[in-house]
């Protein structure tokens, strides 16, 4: 198996695979395949196994692509963001937020990963509940915006917004501490909890949660209840909010486009 990743703001990962080698994936995800390939989608483990998925922010079926010669499939994220391949050793995990799941080879395990203590799931946002893979082999997972990794020593704490929050090492804990200072939780924007990291090891951060950009925009969009002659005005609106995310993303990444690639074999 072979892979290469294109693209620098909205990614792909293309994999070359040889006959009898398989890979699966969430639900729409996968962008092309050669006809090398057959696709076969199922629950990933029963009605159970489904809904437990779903549960933590993934689909509630999942696809198997199988190589019936050389085959070809490529996948990408639904935002704009960075693709990270993982080579995991068995029994070698790493702890996700929701929706990092990409693609995967069929050995590697994917649950979901409840936290030990109850805070960190009601006031972490998506702390709670988190997706784990284990290995053995290669996962492709998905992190909004752009990648900042840091290696924590032990003991050594992190205060992070929970949205930037990508994956990290089972050795690493997660909980929640309130942010202190009455006018930094009335005017600071940073919300009532941050989340809070503690080492040893090693974590993923993500410059650019989704939410954080669905509610910029949001906040450009027309009202529901415009009717009448304010149709007119709405769909000028619902225009310019358009053209107003192309900016905030244009303004995240920066306005040329560029592309690179990385490739290797697993």
């Amino acid at each position: 198996m072979r892979y290469q990743i294109n693209g620098n703001v909205m990614q792909t990962v293309a994999i070359d695979l040889d006959p009898g080698e398989t890979v699966y994936s969430q639900t729409n995800t996968m962008c092309w395949m050669n006809d090398a390939i057959a696709m076969n989608t199922h629950t990933g483990g029963g009605f159970l196994a489904g809904i437990a998925r779903s549960f933590g922010g993934g689909s509630f079926f999942i696809t198997d692509f199988t190589a019936n010669g050389p085959g070809h499939v490529a996948f990408a994220p639904r935002f704009p963001g960075t693709i990270v391949p993982a080579l995991l050793h068995p029994g070698q995990s790493l702890i996700c937020r929701k929706e990092t799941f990409l693609v995967a080879e069929k050995s590697i395990g994917f649950e979901i990963a409840w936290q030990r203590r109850l805070g960190a799931g009601v006031f972490g946002g998506d702390g709670f509940i988190l997706q784990k893979v284990t290995g053995p082999g290669v996962v492709w997972l998905d992190l909004s915006g752009e990648l900042v990794e840091r290696d924590l020593a032990p003991g050594e704490r992190l205060l992070v917004h929970a949205g930037h929050v990508g994956m990290f090492e089972p050795s690493v804990s997660f909980d929640i501490q309130m942010v202190r200072g009455f006018k930094n939780i009335l005017f600071g924007g940073e919300g009532l909890f941050l989340a809070e990291l503690t080492g040893p090891g090693h974590v993923w951060l993500q410059s650019m949660p989704i939410m954080n950009l669905a509610e910029e925009v949001a906040r450009y969009l027309p009202s529901g209840g415009d009717t009448g002659s304010n149709s007119t005005a709405g769909t000028v609106a619902a225009a310019s909010a358009v053209g107003i995310a192309g900016s905030i993303l244009g303004g995240l990444f920066g306005g040329g486009s560029s592309s690179g690639n990385g490739g290797r074999e697993a």
